[in-house]
């Protein structure tokens, strides 16, 4: 599988990789709802405006080899970074 500095595109992925980049938004919408005390749906338009779930399944190659659950520490980490711009 082709890879450019660790960013796959979809295009790159078979459809197992797809299926497990999707799961691994859900446990990130899913664990940032928890977190912050919002519901799934708020905590998915949220992420969605700061385009997270594509920042996932574009780390896919990386995210998947971490425990499921650190994926909401990475989705933490890159809003912060974001403010910090």
């Amino acid at each position: 599988m082709p890879v450019s500095n660790g960013i796959i595109t979809i295009q790159e992925m078979s459809e197992q990789d797809i299926n497990d980049a999707n799961l691994l938004v859900v446990i990130a919408v899913d664990g940032y709802a928890r977190r912050h005390h919002v519901s799934a749906s708020e905590a998915y338009g949220y992420l969605s405006s700061k385009a997270i779930p594509q920042v996932i399944r574009e780390n896919y190659a990386t995210l998947h080899m971490l425990d499921p659950f650190e994926v909401v520490d990475f989705v933490e980490d890159v809003l912060k970074r974001e403010v910090a711009r």
